[in-house]
Order: structure tokens, then C-alpha cells, then sequence
């Protein structure tokens, strides 16, 4: 499927499952490009919208999030925290749990549980990985691989306040719908840069963490089947 696109969300698809979003997440799995290793076409990134941001030229640092998926008997939802509005980079915005991988981290899903356990308490035992996204280049030079998780409701978070503002969930199914996204635009440094949006309630929802949902809905839309 080309980027951006999207298959109608039927209602079949509103009511993915855990198991069933497992199912296409490892059916999508064995194609997912590593990272530093990256070239312009097939990269996923902010310079999708915006080609001019792609520099290979420039270097890379490794990163991963978690992209917790909830399960409880309403369905499933996704977990996003609000930065603190204090912090140095992306002050109060909505991001997945995560950070850079540093040298004590085995690989890119033990940097995602760490970052988890330490920005909000949630207890690596307690998620269940089930694949990973694209990984995700920004206009930072961080290439960001997304690791997908399933937990189980009801959620005991102990949130670290100096990172984290707060948590909230939004239904799996509020991002599938294609009418809940849009893109938009702001001037940058003299040029427009355009950017995925969710608005979620009170919650803007944009940049990388948009671009990385965004690409969990085509993974979520682009299979038939049943769940």
C-alpha cells in the first residue's frame, strides 16, 4: 500500500482484537527495513510529507518507543503520555513512552520496556511485544523503531513527574477511522512544513508520534482478515 493511503475501516476492523492485530503485525514483520541502513524511498519519517528533511548524509541516533496497546472489555485502546511543559525538547507534547537506546540496552524493545518502566511505571513483565512498525526517521536525525505491545487492563501507572504530565488512552478504534486524521501546516524557519494530525478530545496529536500511528493504521487496514 502507498503511503498516506488507506483501505475504508469496515466494522469488522473497528473491533480488532489484540490477537488479530498481533496476526498482521507479524505478517508485515519480516519486511521492515533496519536502522542507519536507511535510503530515501520506502523510509518512513517527517520527511514523507516533507522530502527537503531527508539528508542521508546526516547521522543517525538509534531510538525506540512503545506503543502500548490496552485491552479491556470495551476493546483495545492506545496509551500516550503528555511531556512535562518544562522539558528541553517537545515540551507538553504527546508522545509514546521512550527514548534513545543506550549501551546497556540488548536491542530496541529493551530500550522501549525501560523508557516504559521508568516514564510510567509500567512494569515490563506486564507487556506482551508483538511486533514492530517501520522505523521512523525524524527532522531530529533520530531514527525511531516503534515497538508494539499488548497490556492488560486496568493499568497501575506510577507516572515520573519531571517527564511526564500525564497518561490517557484513545480507542484503537477513534485512529482507524480515516476521517479522524488530518494533515496539516505551520512556517517553519521560512518554508511550510506539513504534518499528520489526531485531535483527540483536548489532545493534539501530531509530528512523529501521528506519523508512527498513522503507520499502524495502514498495517491495521491494509489485511482482510478475520478478527
Amino acid at each position: 500500500m502507498e503511503q498516506g493511503q488507506f483501505l475504508s475501516a469496515g466494522p469488522a476492523v473497528r473491533q480488532l482484537t489484540g490477537a488479530a492485530v498481533e496476526r498482521r503485525l507479524r505478517a508485515v514483520t519480516p519486511g521492515r527495513r533496519s536502522a542507519l541502513t536507511l535510503e530515501p524511498e520506502g523510509t518512513r519519517g517527517d520527511h514523507e510529507l516533507n522530502p527537503d528533511l531527508y539528508d542521508p548524509t546526516q547521522a543517525m541516533k538509534a531510538a525506540a518507543v512503545l506503543i502500548p496497546l490496552v485491552e479491556s472489555a470495551d476493546g483495545l485502546s492506545v496509551l500516550l503520555t503528555r511531556r512535562t511543559a518544562h522539558l528541553r525538547d517537545h515540551a507538553g507534547q504527546i508522545a509514546f513512552p521512550g527514548g534513545r537506546i543506550e549501551p546497556q540496552d540488548a536491542d530496541a524493545l529493551a530500550c522501549a520496556l525501560r523508557e516504559s518502566e521508568e516514564e510510567v511505571g509500567l512494569a515490563r513483565d506486564l507487556v506482551a511485544p508483538i511486533g514492530q512498525l517501520d522505523i521512523y526517521v525524524t527532522r531530529t536525525c533520530f531514527e525511531v523503531t516503534p515497538v508494539v505491545g499488548r497490556i492488560a487492563a486496568p493499568l497501575d501507572l506510577t507516572l515520573d513527574p519531571f517527564e511526564v504530565a500525564e497518561t490517557f488512552e484513545v480507542p484503537l478504534a477513534f485512529f482507524l477511522d480515516p476521517a479522524n486524521r488530518e494533515i496539516q501546516s505551520r512556517t517553519y524557519q521560512g518554508k511550510t512544513r506539513y504534518f499528520y494530525v489526531y485531535l483527540y478530545r483536548d489532545h493534539y496529536i501530531w509530528g512523529a508520534t501521528a506519523g508512527m500511528i498513522n503507520n499502524l493504521v495502514e498495517v491495521m487496514l491494509g489485511g482482510s482478515e478475520a478478527v
